[in-house]
């Protein structure tokens, strides 16, 4: 079992940042005797996990590290997975928690925790909308390719239109969740907020919805919190790390 912990330890020196290492750095990291960390390191190059590289020798996460990860992603629900921080999104609130998924042009609802108050606000499993409207569309429209986020707001003919949209867009990435107002049901507050995969493309988004009676401007400032910590939550298991979404921000310059 030591063993096996000094191993994983190893594997987990290594980061986008960090993708290559001299022994002495991993020495450092780990700290593990020069002869017992060539040795577990001999032992990962022979089950394809680490490889060696260049002069003076570095290495780096080898090939099959991603036959792991191409397993645990096949095995991936991601309904599954976020389902307990959607749920917990909705008692912190009491207000309903929907996760939502990308589909070409449009925001499916793939899970939906209703709130419980008599007067409240459900889209339904199943439902979908255009991504330029409503929060949780903007909410994943901000952080898409450049090219397909262009092409979307190419189809908002209104000018007038399509700079409020360029500006909603502007809102979620500087501040990493989206909101509207009376946008899908009349009366009805959501916030939302982005959900990333593994390699750092936007997949879904997780919003937050319920009458604008019951969610003033300070409930909603609270909220966009909770959703954003939710979206983060999700994104970790999905794979994501948490330094990517500085290189999501950057291929989309304001």
């Amino acid at each position: 079992m030591r063993a096996v912990d000094r191993a994983i330890a190893i594997l987990q020196c290594f980061t986008p940042d960090r993708p290559a290492l001299s022994v002495i750095e991993i020495q450092k990291r780990v700290g593990l005797s020069r002869p017992t960390l060539y040795r577990l390191l001999q032992t990962l190059a022979q089950r394809d996990l680490i490889q060696a590289e260049g002069e003076p020798q570095r290495f780096r996460l080898a090939h099959g590290v991603m036959k792991l990860s191409h397993v645990w992603l096949k095995g991936l629900d991601i309904v599954a997975t976020a389902r307990p921080i959607v749920e917990g999104l909705r008692e912190a609130t009491g207000e309903t928690a929907a996760l939502f998924r990308v589909q070409e042009d449009r925001g499916i609802c793939i899970l939906e925790c209703e709130s419980r108050h008599v007067l409240s606000i459900s889209r339904g499993v199943g439902d979908s909308l255009s991504l330029i409207q409503g929060s949780t569309g903007k909410a994943m429209l901000a952080f898409m390719d450049p090219a397909r986020q262009a092409e979307l707001l190419s189809t908002v003919t209104k000018s007038s239109e399509r700079a409020e949209l360029e500006e909603a867009l502007k809102f979620v990435r500087r501040h990493g969740y989206a909101r509207s107002h009376s946008e899908i049901f009349a009366g009805a507050v959501a916030v939302s907020a982005p959900c990333f995969d593994h390699r750092g493309s936007v997949v879904g988004s997780i919003g937050l919805y319920g009458p604008s009676a019951r969610i003033d401007e300070q409930k909603l400032l609270d909220y966009s919190k909770l959703v954003r910590e939710a979206g983060r939550q999700i994104s970790v298991l999905l794979g994501f790390q948490d330094g990517e979404v500085a290189a999501t921000k950057r291929a989309h310059p304001d």
